[in-house]
């Protein structure tokens, strides 16, 4: 009983911005990343919705991406933009585990959902003539439902881990969100075994997805090289280096992250590398999808071309 505290109520979140003119610095890059992420992403998922053009598979993968990414980034920012505002840098038990369990299902069901656009290209790509097959309206929706059960699944096993281990007096998280990984070395208890299942985790829920993206691409890319066709292939490539600039953008920070032993680990390291997967890339992926994709551009034009006929129809009428 000495050794840890059997009445714990919480968890002190050291954060990412130190008390000075560079913390305020930072706490506005974030919250400006975080509002452009916002707006970026419902801005997608709105113009998916609406334009009919883009009714297809692939974007409507990426509507999910999008919403994926507007619960991702809010589940970590808005705890850190309070926690400085308010100089209250505590989080319940309770909180902490909710935290932990959005986290990593938001974060393993993206990791599948960005294999299977990957796929999405390469039977596009591929195998055209039996796309609409491969790809019907049945098989997004079980890849995505696919994504979002194992990713909760996952969620659940660490989720209830990180509850019911001991943790010792020292309630301090040197981190600015409930990562697991931070939280054991407050564990009073040789944690060994549940760093194996973090590792195995890893590698299910992102190397063996990496390795399908890789696969595909690399099919992709062979394909693309023999077609005759220069615009096809200015096109096939525009698509598939976007998908792969969004996945080393995602995949790399957190793999690395992930994949080391603790005793190379170190938490200003980690910090720094959860900013890539939390903040930054919930704010690039519409970016990316948005500013590199010609039939997104054409599409935007049309919903606000077709938004202000409308208004003008109105004013004509009034």
């Amino acid at each position: 009983m000495d050794n840890y505290n059997q009445t714990f109520t919480g968890f002190i979140l050291l954060g990412l911005f130190p008390s000075s003119q560079t913390g305020l610095f930072l706490f506005i890059l974030i919250v400006l990343i975080f509002l452009t992420a916002w707006i970026g992403n419902l801005s997608m998922i709105l113009l998916i919705l609406l334009d009919s053009h883009l009714h297809t598979p692939m974007y409507f993968l990426l509507s999910q991406l999008s919403l994926i990414d507007l619960n991702y980034i809010s589940t970590i920012v808005p705890k850190m933009v309070s926690d400085f505002l308010l100089g209250n840098k505590y989080i319940s038990f309770i909180g902490c585990g909710f935290q932990i369990f959005l986290f990593l299902t938001f974060g393993g069901a993206e990791t599948l959902l960005l294999a299977s656009m990957a796929y999405d290209r390469y039977v596009a790509i591929c195998f055209p003539l039996h796309y609409a097959t491969r790809m019907n309206k049945r098989v997004c929706v079980l890849m995505i439902i696919g994504s979002w059960v194992l990713g909760s699944i996952n969620s659940c096993a660490h989720t209830g881990y990180a509850l019911h281990i001991p943790y010792c007096r020292s309630r301090t998280i040197n981190h600015f969100f409930c990562d697991v990984p931070a939280m054991l070395t407050l564990a009073c208890m040789d944690t060994w075994v549940y760093e194996y299942t973090v590792f195995v985790s890893t590698i299910l829920f992102l190397v063996f997805p990496f390795i399908g993206i890789v696969c595909s691409y690399g099919h992709v890319f062979l394909a693309v090289y023999r077609m005759h066709s220069w615009a096809g292939k200015k096109k096939a490539y525009s698509t598939c280096s976007t998908h792969l600039t969004v996945v080393t953008f995602y995949y790399a920070p957190f793999a690395y992250t992930y994949l080391r032993p603790r005793s190379l680990r170190s938490p200003a390291e980690d910090k720094i590398l959860a900013v890539f997967y939390t903040v930054l890339t919930p704010m690039l992926n519409p970016i990316i999808y948005s500013l590199r994709n010609k039939e997104v551009m054409e599409a935007l034009r049309r919903t606000t071309h077709r938004i202000c006929s409308s208004k003008n129809i109105d004013n004509l009428t009034t």
